[in-house]
């Protein structure tokens, strides 16, 4: 009876590792803008806070009226997108952070010109 019992409890502790590495891995999820949503004069908005690989920005915005582009650091500082530029359009999207220097622009006309851009860089 004991042998069960020593599988029993073996299993339960591989079980409880597992858990606890799959709620640590879990990342933090943060409203980019907060309340007003992904809008102009943002690049302030990740000072502050402390980001890590994985978590999930949330993009909340009119679709008809913006979106969110992930670039490289020179499409961020020229407000440029580049060819292989993911493009996000649904005005709820949610998207996880890489590891280093993550950047976003809005490329609707001189949007990302006047400030709807963010640099966010993760741990």
């Amino acid at each position: 009876m004991s042998e069960g019992r020593g599988s029993a409890i073996a299993v339960t502790l591989v079980c409880l590792v597992l858990v606890s590495q799959w709620v640590a891995s879990d990342g933090a999820t943060y409203t980019v803008g907060g309340a007003g949503g992904w809008t102009f004069n943002l690049s302030n908005w990740p000072n502050g806070k402390s980001f890590k690989a994985g978590d999930v920005l949330v993009f909340n915005y009119d679709p008809t009226t913006h979106n969110v582009v992930a670039v490289d650091r020179g499409g961020y500082g020229s407000c440029t997108t580049p060819a292989s530029a993911k493009v996000y359009k649904t005005g709820m999207d949610r998207i996880s952070l890489a590891k280093g220097p993550n950047y976003f622009i809005c490329n609707f006309a001189g949007h990302c010109q006047s400030g709807m851009k963010i640099a966010v860089n993760a741990s």
